[in-house]
This record gives structure tokens, C-alpha cells and sequence, in this order.
């Protein structure tokens, strides 16, 4: 999965009234065709990687649907799913990418949405909710 996630490094929102045709590909995967890059994406890009990697995936769009998928785990490996919590541990909000690294209280993800494109960028572990490991569908 970190391969096709890779696949799509780069990918950008196209500011203004239109939409990135690739973002839109990423909600379109589960069924999502009403939504643009306006629409908070990372959970539609996780999908997208995961559904073209013959991984379960959440079939949602919310970074915290990815709670319900997969295995927990302690020890993350390169491509596996980090779910962090937004704005409150307990508010609905989140974001979703996958494990890249761990450098002391940095967690690198590579994941959608994130400054508006698809890069890899670290979060503060404080907001970890959970490493998941995908199971082949």
C-alpha cells in the first residue's frame, strides 16, 4: 500500500471553484462521486490505497472510520495505518495517513490532505489514537 500511497506523492487541491480530477478518484473508489477536494480527503485517499491494494478498507470518509479496519498494533511498520484524533481525543474529527516513522515524539505520515496534497508529514504522537495492520480482502 505505502507503493500506490508513493504512487501519488505531490497530488494537489486545485485552489478556487475547481477540483483536482486525481483527488476526486479518491472518493469516487467508494462510491463518494459528490465530493471534491473541498471535502476533507484523507480518509477517501486511505481508501483509495488500500481498495487498489487488495487491503480491507473503511469505505468511509472519516479519518476515524479506520478505527473499525485492521488489526491494533504496537509496532508499526512502514504502511501501516496511524489514526490521530483533531481539535479533541473525543471530538469525531481526525486524520489518517500511513506509519512512515517515529523520531522521538514525531510520527511521519505519509497520507492525503495533508497541507492540501498528498506528502509525508509529522504529527505529535500526543494525538495517536491507534496503528492498525491491514488484512488482504
Amino acid at each position: 500500500m505505502l507503493q500506490t500511497a508513493l504512487s501519488q506523492y505531490g497530488i494537489l487541491e486545485i485552489p478556487g471553484d475547481k477540483s483536482n480530477p486525481e483527488i476526486n478518484k479518491y472518493f469516487d473508489i467508494i462510491g463518494e462521486t459528490w465530493a471534491d477536494d473541498d471535502v476533507a480527503w484523507c480518509g477517501a485517499f486511505m481508501n483509495w490505497c488500500a481498495k487498489r491494494s487488495g487491503l480491507e478498507h473503511s469505505g468511509e470518509l472519516t479519518a476515524r472510520s479506520w478505527l473499525k479496519v485492521g488489526l491494533p498494533t504496537k509496532e508499526p511498520k512502514p504502511g501501516d495505518v496511524v489514526v490521530l484524533w483533531r481539535e479533541s481525543p473525543t471530538s469525531w474529527k481526525g486524520h489518517v495517513g500511513m506509519y512512515v516513522n517515529r523520531i522521538e515524539d514525531t510520527i511521519y505520515i505519509l497520507g492525503g490532505n495533508q497541507n492540501n496534497m498528498v506528502k509525508i508529514s509529522g504529527y505529535p504522537a500526543s494525538r495517536l489514537l491507534s496503528y492498525r495492520k491491514l488484512r488482504p480482502l
